[in-house]
């Protein structure tokens, strides 16, 4: 008598939960320019979510952008990751953990900008903060800072939104519909020059910590998303406006690809100072999310995002609602688990109470 058949995705679901998948090795490299000295940086690559088991470790990349000043971009990155570790609840597992990360990066965002305000200064920064869990990106961010995803197959994907006001529609929107104005600086004569601004404060931002004396239009609250790479592995780079006013994404990702993290980043600001002189604090990030069997992330040529990739993850809705969806993109190496935009803090926290 033969065995009863057993159907094929019970059989590949035994086999996907006995196979043990590796944690990534996460190499990094840093460089940066100095204009202004208002550009700061956290690399913290050994962090715990259970103190003292290595088991439960992750990393944390984050760039400050400051303006008007250095005293919000310094105290931002002393005081956010303890405020974001803070809002995630106790004697959870990972993968509980991983989900109440995004809500807890919102948390913390608006908790170390009451902080700061308290303080009475008046200079803001800009925040991507980043933080990697095994295959897991999670990724925060105010201002203008950007963080790309370059992935094997060449597709370059966008992990941040833009919060300057040239630039963001939706956000001009919002500013305006809360009371804002939103115009360039008018100078004799009443000529216009320069980007679009918020006033009061003229400041080209939407979002960023800090920035006590522009008004309650410019908020600290985060786009969040979080993906899950596939265990072929893929690189950020994490940099302040001073590369991506000088290069764009593409051009970022193809730069310095094949080369060890350290000097990818050295090149990518290379590049960008030769593209546009140093007009700007220049720092830059990159970091290798790298199957354990590889000592390298290996180069892949460029290939074209086609339709699907570009609606994956080309720039979306910063209002949209809260996507828990597993989408995969063109090329099966990225698996969208998060992500939301709005700057509307209820929305955020909508049914959750939520102190700071």
């Amino acid at each position: 008598m033969k065995p009863p058949l057993v159907p094929l995705a019970t059989l590949l679901g035994r086999e996907l939960r006995n196979v043990k998948v590796e944690k990534p090795f996460v190499k990094f490299g840093q460089a940066a320019l100095a204009k202004k000295g208002e550009d700061y940086f956290l690399i913290k690559p050994d962090c715990e979510r259970v103190p003292g088991n290595p088991e439960t470790s992750f990393s944390v990349f984050a760039i400050f952008d400051g303006h008007n000043g250095i005293s919000a971009a310094i105290f931002a990155k002393e005081n956010l990751l303890g405020n974001v570790l803070s809002a995630i609840p106790q004697g959870i597992n990972r993968e509980e953990w991983l989900q109440a990360l995004p809500r807890a990066l919102v948390a913390g965002f608006v908790k170390t900008d009451i902080e700061f305000q308290q303080k009475g200064e008046t200079s803001g920064t800009t925040v991507t903060f980043v933080v990697i869990d095994g295959w897991t990106v999670t990724v925060a961010s105010v201002g203008d800072s950007r963080c790309i995803l370059d992935t094997q197959g060449g597709v370059v994907s966008l992990l941040t939104v833009d919060h300057r006001l040239e630039e963001n529609a939706e956000e001009r929107e919002r500013v305006t519909a809360s009371g804002g104005e939103v115009g360039r600086l008018n100078v004799f004569g009443g000529n216009e020059v320069g980007p679009l601004r918020c006033w009061p404060g003229g400041l080209c931002l939407s979002r960023s910590i800090g920035d006590t004396d522009v008004g309650e239009f410019i908020v600290p609250i985060p786009h969040v998303k979080q993906v899950k790479l596939s265990n072929s592995g893929g690189r950020l780079v994490i940099a302040s406006d001073g590369i991506w006013d000088a290069l764009s994404s593409d051009m970022a990702a193809k730069s310095c690809r094949g080369l060890p993290a350290e000097l990818a980043a050295k090149l990518v600001v290379k590049e960008a100072l030769r593209s546009r002189g140093l007009k700007d604090d220049t720092t830059c990030l990159v970091v290798d999310i790298i199957p354990s069997d590889q000592p390298v992330l290996p180069s892949t040529p460029m290939k074209k995002q086609n339709a699907l990739s570009s609606f994956l993850f080309g720039k979306r809705s910063q209002t949209s609602t809260n996507k828990t969806t597993n989408k995969l993109s063109a090329v099966g190496v990225v698996e969208e688990l998060f992500e939301e935009g709005s700057a509307m803090l209820a929305e955020r926290f909508i049914h959750r109470n939520i102190s700071f």
